[in-house]
């Protein structure tokens, strides 16, 4: 900002039943190019990224004296808005039933450029809301010293009453018909010992909506006078129109128009089931330059094929004809998001201004790409978020909002157009296969003298909604894919890890954990071989080759934890044996045990122990469900998921063919510990996919003798 603007500003605002609004974004982040230097390296939690040059709103205070946060980080079943307003809360010096969350709409100004993932959310919004829920306090404070004739340094707060010298008022009463706000310099925050909801295990804010069922997602949007579509889309790789005829479409009950718009073909009708009706009857031909092929895509994805990029290097490399040198190669499949509501928008188009109602990871992206496809400026561009009913990286991509838009223009109405399952999963934005070669040597004392780690993905960063193709050739690596692909056993003299990218002929890209889950499960199952190898104990041996650094020491912390939590025994008992593996993701140390039996043929995994240091846990019982959750997707992904090409096209195309974990898959007995290395919450949701795939391998390797080198794990 220049230094000649003044710090008194107004904004005023009707709706929502508001009679104060606090616009404080443009004072707290005075100096945004502080908050935007983004260091891609694995341990670094990115800070908001939102704007700092024109007023934000992010809070309202309600005529029932209720305060409304406005989250740039949306709501996908991480319990984010929960997270957020506890902080904010005891900052404001409210209760928790005094706040509630909404997802800011891009016509508040809250737009974080970077969306919401990467289990960023509460780890990066810690600093700025802490801030800004203080600022806020403090204007509130400045306002109701006016109305009391008290001064301000005369007044405290508590539950969303200021109070002084036997007086009081109301946060709401306070606030009432200010037009113009003295914005104070950022207050000296509380200390978080000071904090009554912070570190609590709170309940979750959005328990009642989604119990009752509320319209709160998505695929529960609706606009006035609105109709229904879908949308032709190749059921082959690469496949492209080559001819399309709609004639007997278009004369089908409830169909209003058939539309053919660059590459693409909607059908748009008065109800859902007569479009997708209507498009059975559409005659389309394709061009389908290649049938790809299973064998075909494996070979493309393999270690010395594509652009190669050394991400770590410490020492010397093994030499090449070296007897003492052990090696393994790895492999993980494609993985689809899977995720429960399909993606879809509902849109409408009217004199050059555009709302979507839309359920996205990326709110700012999709208003820029929806102005950018029709040429409009953004501010005429109203993005509204909702609920999500998944994410997982899938709602990283919404280009589906451009289609959604681009026929609401070409009917004069709002279209409300939702992708079938079918959809979802031949044109996904898949978790791309993996392929890596482990090697490694032991020393005479059975230490591990040399670790290299060489595997090969497809895109996950790059060409992403998040990241253009160009930033391959500027970075030299897909920082997506590399997650976890380093070797964080920093005692090791000799260290390799190289990273092969190669783009695939179809559309592959954030899925949780990125490259954390088959990266781990390469290195960890690699790590006990080693072990076994050297005949010592697995847990032993990992702890021998951590420095005693800041970060090798909170490693060693969760390790040693976890294998106490679990006693841990490389002893099979009762039919039963242990796996242990841990993993390092954004600076988020993470180790677990299970205990795993063989029954009919078939990995049963009985107990899962888990021991993580995500610094301080703003709601521990959230935190805990999130770790929960993350492992039996973890566990769904390392025992049951494969997509696979069968005649040029991605299969199986609907749940049930696409196996996943169930219910009695699920382990009877999850422990989760949480310690707290360092003061500030780091990264949580995708920590806890590392380790579990390697465990489960570890353990069947010491059931069976068998070393399990491919996901999704099977016997036979």
């Amino acid at each position: 900002m220049s230094k000649n603007i003044s710090r008194r500003r107004f904004l005023v605002r009707g709706g929502l039943g508001t009679v104060g609004v606090l616009a404080i974004g443009t004072y707290v982040f005075r100096n945004p190019i502080r908050r935007q230097i983004i260091d891609f390296a694995e341990s670094f939690v990115a800070p908001y990224s939102g704007s700092g040059t024109k007023p934000n709103l992010w809070f309202e205070i309600t005529k029932d004296n209720m305060v409304i946060l406005h989250s740039p980080k949306v709501e996908m079943g991480q319990g984010t808005f929960t997270g957020l307003a506890q902080i904010a809360a005891d900052e404001l010096d409210i209760n928790i039933n005094q706040i509630q969350v909404i997802a800011a709409s891009t016509a508040s100004g809250v737009v974080d450029s970077l969306g919401t993932g990467g289990s960023l959310s509460v780890a990066s919004m810690w600093q700025p809301m802490r801030e800004m829920a203080a600022t806020m306090r403090e204007m509130i404070k400045m306002e109701a010293s006016k109305k009391l004739n008290i001064p301000v340094e005369s007044l405290s707060t508590e539950d969303g009453i200021v109070s002084g010298n036997g007086k009081q008022i109301s946060y709401v009463d306070a606030v009432k018909d200010v037009t113009e706000w003295e914005i104070p310099e950022t207050p000296k925050l509380k200390a978080v010992k000071e904090y009554k909801l912070v570190g609590k295990p709170i309940a979750r804010i959005d328990l009642k909506a989604k119990v009752f069922g509320d319209p709160i997602f998505g695929m529960d949007a609706e606009m006035e006078n609105m109709l229904h579509a879908v949308v032709m889309r190749p059921e082959y790789i690469g496949a492209t129109f080559k001819s399309v005829n709609f004639n007997k479409a278009e004369k089908m009950p409830g169909v209003v128009k058939v539309v053919q718009i660059d590459d693409w073909v909607g059908i748009i009708a008065e109800t859902y089931a007569q479009a997708l009706a209507a498009k059975m009857e559409v005659d389309v031909a394709w061009n389908i330059p290649k049938k790809w092929t299973e064998e075909e895509i494996r070979n493309l994805i393999s270690v010395g094929n594509g652009n190669e990029m050394m991400v770590q290097k410490e020492g010397d490399d093994l030499e090449k004809d070296d007897k003492n040198t052990i090696e393994l190669e790895f492999k993980s499949p494609m993985g689809a998001h899977a995720q429960i509501e399909p993606n879809g928008a509902v849109a409408s188009y009217k004199n050059g201004k555009v709302t979507v109602i839309i359920s996205t990871q990326v709110v700012g992206i999709t208003q820029n790409q929806v102005a950018k496809a029709l040429d409009l400026d953004t501010e005429d561009v109203h993005i509204i978020p909702t609920y999500l009913g998944g994410g997982f990286g899938r709602r990283l991509n919404t280009n589906h909002a451009i289609q959604a838009v681009k026929m609401s223009k070409a009917i004069g109405r709002p279209i409300k157009y939702f992708f079938t399952r079918k959809e979802e999963f031949q044109n996904d934005m898949f978790r791309p296969p993996t392929h890596h070669i482990m090697k490694g040597k032991l020393n005479s004392e059975g230490l591990i003298a040399n670790l290299e780690h060489h595997f090969s993905s497809g895109n996950v960063a790059i060409d992403s909604a998040l990241m253009p193709a160009i930033a391959h050739t500027i970075l030299g690596a897909d920082f997506g894919a590399i997650r976890g692909g380093s070797i964080h056993y920093s005692a090791i003299k000799n260290i390799r890890a190289v990273q092969w990218h190669k783009t695939l002929p179809f559309a592959t890209s954030w899925w949780r954990s990125l490259g954390l889950l088959a990266n781990t499960f390469a290195i960890e199952s690699f790590v006990d071989e080693l072990a076994l190898k050297a005949n010592k104990n697995p847990i032993a041996l990992r702890l021998a080759q951590i420095k005693n650094n800041e970060e090798g020491i909170r490693l060693k912390n969760v390790i040693e934890k976890v294998a106490k939590e679990a006693n841990y025994s490389d002893a099979i008992v009762n039919g039963k044996a242990m796996g242990f593996a841990c993993s390092t993701d954004t600076g988020t140390p993470c180790a677990q045990v299970v205990e795993v039996s063989i029954v009919d043929d078939e990995i049963k995994v009985h107990k899962v122990t888990c021991v993580m240091d995500c610094g301080i846990a703003v709601n521990p019982d959230q935190v805990k469900a999130q770790c929960e959750g993350a492992m039996i997707m973890a566990m769904s992904a390392a025992m049951h998921e494969k997509m696979y090409i069968e005649d040029g096209q991605l299969q199986p195309t609907i749940f049930g063919p696409y196996d996943m974990a169930l219910m009695k898959h699920a382990p009877k007995e999850i422990n989760v510990h949480l310690l707290q290395g360092v003061d500030k919450p780091l990264p949580v949701g995708e920590p806890p996919l590392g380790p579990i795939a390697a465990a489960i391998a570890n353990a069947v390797r010491r059931l069976t003798g068998k070393r399990l080198t491919e996901m999704p794990l099977k016997l036979t």
